[in-house]
């Protein structure tokens, strides 16, 4: 009996470290499951964030064509701007050209319309002279025409005595 008993008491003490070892791996099982729980719902943010961070650079990279983009359109905007501004200098020298051509024709056409005053003028002076000489011969004509006659009369009346 004493050997039931030693192995009754070697039994619970066993059964006793058993429960115990049971109630050491339940709560160890408990603080694993808490950890997992906590780590699935670190997975389940992260995964979150991760996502997110995902569509972010997805955004980021499209911002990034954009701007690229944005600056090759930038540079073709300068070498267009270079362009127009040299053809606006040689619009302008052409302008400054022009408006030249346009003084110096100006004032040969003043110096023009002066003479063609003087000449008006002068043809002016011409005619009223022509006018005088025509009627100077006209009244020439007439006493012509009156000393013809008078001479022929004359003629007459000497040839008459």
């Amino acid at each position: 009996m004493d050997r039931i008993k030693e192995k009754m008491n070697q039994l619970r003490l066993e059964a006793d470290e058993a429960a115990a070892k049971v109630e050491d791996l339940q709560s160890k099982i408990k603080v694993l499951e808490q950890e997992n729980l906590q780590k699935e719902q670190e997975i389940t943010s992260l995964s979150h964030k991760n996502s997110v961070l995902e569509s972010e650079v997805d955004k980021l990279e499209t911002q990034v064509k954009e701007l690229k983009s944005a600056a090759e359109d930038g540079a073709q905007t300068g070498t267009q701007n270079e362009t127009l501004t040299r053809r606006l200098q040689l619009l302008e020298e052409e302008a400054e050209e022009a408006d030249k051509t346009l003084r110096e024709t100006n004032e040969k056409l003043r110096q023009t319309d002066v003479k063609a005053g003087h000449f008006e003028r002068k043809v002016q002076a011409l005619e009223n002279e022509r006018d005088q000489w025509e009627s100077k011969y006209e009244e020439m004509a007439k006493k012509y025409a009156e000393v013809q006659k008078s001479l022929e009369e004359f003629q007459a009346d000497i040839a008459n005595i």
